[in-house]
């Protein structure tokens, strides 16, 4: 996750969005397109508001894709969907239970734009990881296809997700494999869902500040598994940001924003998805980042997506150790493969910290870049 870099753009491609946007006539799922001249052009960013709230699912899972087997599971359940970002995204927790087992995961959905496309992503609860590439496409008459290339049993597959049959209080979904490039799909994964009414879910709650164990944190993973090792940022917070504005080039030049940040939890806590919104001398800033705990390796990674763009980005992992957690990854910056590292630390029931930091010696040292000092909005 590169918060600096996605960051640094976000000035331009505001501007850029507000040019754009006032040329678009805002439409719900399935509206018809307008005309502007010659050209069509819809703003989807409200595709998907048809799923806020909570719904009754009853799901068909084909056992052996591709295979010629036409057995299939059965399984009930609910989604509770939810939005961010005033609907140019999403996220959905779903709990299902059949003969064959439980499935439990969420949806995440981001809206670009400038293509005017959503991209989809799934985690699956048990591994606590995003499973493949996202599902990209868009609406049109009513229906949403969305496609990615990726690997099933070895072998490369286009994977295919439809919406359709959409109402107020209904929808369908499908996922299909094809394996010779798109000619012929088959059907493996099919939903049903109904809304009913709106209710608290225990398992979406946030818990309390007194509820949230603060020294969690700072046990070792031999005495615990880790998945409540964030606990401590579920809630809301006032954020004062520092971001240095030329990294690795020995600029000392800093820009200071402030702002809220809300994270709700998700997975009763093996996940959760955090909302950023800062402003500072260069505008106003809109973030979030996805926190998946993988129960087998113990770590956790948290990933970004900006609004302007509405990509999720590549994750950073790491785990808590001694109340200190730091995750990593490797990336491009200015053109140069770089180790980023996230620290939190200095953690209260009520403030903590978070730092952002590039080495381009193999971490020989780390030159920080952006630091973030949070503290609890009361309840």
């Amino acid at each position: 996750m590169n918060v600096l870099r996605r960051f640094g753009s976000y000035v331009l491609l505001c501007a850029l969005g507000f040019l754009a946007n006032s040329h678009q006539l805002i439409s719900q799922a399935g509206a018809p397109a307008t005309d502007l001249g010659q050209e069509q052009v819809r703003d989807g960013q409200h595709d998907f508001d048809f799923l806020f709230g909570t719904w009754r699912f009853h799901l068909k899972r084909r056992v052996n894709p591709l295979s010629g087997s036409n057995t299939w599971v059965e399984f009930d359940g609910t989604a509770v969907s939810q939005k961010v970002w005033d609907g140019r995204a999403n996220e959905d927790v779903l709990e299902l239970d059949g003969p064959s087992g439980h499935i439990e995961g969420l949806t995440l959905r981001l809206y670009n734009p400038q293509s005017r496309q959503w991209s989809l992503y799934w985690a699956n609860g048990k591994a606590g990881t995003i499973g493949g590439p996202p599902n990209v496409g868009e609406f049109k008459n009513g229906q949403g296809v969305f496609l990615c290339q990726d690997t099933y049993k070895g072998r490369l597959v286009l994977v295919r997700y439809i919406w359709s049959d959409i109402t107020p209080n209904s929808a369908h979904f499908e996922q299909s494999y094809s394996n010779d490039g798109g000619k012929n799909w088959e059907a493996n994964w099919i939903t049903d869902q109904t809304r009913v009414p709106d209710e608290s879910v225990e398992a979406n709650r946030a818990p309390t500040v007194e509820q949230v164990d603060s020294g969690t944190a700072g046990k070792t993973s031999a005495e615990r598994d880790g998945q409540h090792d964030f606990d401590f940022n579920f809630g809301t917070w006032e954020t004062h940001i520092k971001r240095l504005t030329s990294p690795l080039t020995g600029s000392t030049t800093w820009s200071d924003l402030n702002g809220t940040v809300r994270v709700r939890n998700l997975l009763n806590g093996r996940a959760q998805l955090e909302e950023i919104e800062a402003d500072g001398p260069n505008g106003h800033w809109e973030g979030l980042t996805l926190f998946l705990y993988n129960p087998q390796s113990h770590q956790w990674s948290q990933s970004y997506a900006n609004r302007d763009d509405g990509v999720l980005n590549a994750p950073s992992i790491g785990e808590f150790k001694n109340g200190r957690g730091e995750l990593f990854d490797q990336e491009i910056f200015n053109g140069r493969a770089i180790l980023a590292r996230f620290v939190w630390s200095d953690i209260t029931p009520n403030s903590h910290h978070v730092e952002q930091s590039f080495s381009d010696d193999g971490g020989k040292t780390w030159e920080p870049n952006f630091t973030a000092t949070l503290t609890r909005v009361a309840q």
